[in-house]
């Protein structure tokens, strides 16, 4: 089964986009809320290829796809379903 892992912060108008088209995808997701918490941030930029305090960050299978734009150009592609096949809600 597919693991899609999204971090988060509350008030992010782009992650709650990233979590509706994963919603809609019928995804099944384990959200990392970040508000305020460095320490949870600073572990999320260390797990990400290029270090990205930004959010959202999403991975896929530990892939780290990167944020709101990336997944949703993923979908735009036609890809993010192959990388989601496996995933139910």
């Amino acid at each position: 089964m597919t693991n899609v892992e999204i971090y988060t912060w509350a008030t992010c108008p782009f992650c709650n986009k990233a979590k509706a088209l994963l919603t809609k995808k019928g995804v099944a997701f384990t959200e990392h809320k970040v508000d305020g918490d460095e320490v949870a941030r600073d572990a999320m930029a260390a797990r990400g290829k290029d270090g990205k305090r930004s959010v959202p960050q999403v991975y896929i299978n530990n892939q780290h796809i990167g944020g709101c734009d990336a997944i949703h150009a993923l979908d735009a592609e036609g890809k993010l379903d192959g990388l989601l096949m496996d995933v139910h809600a």
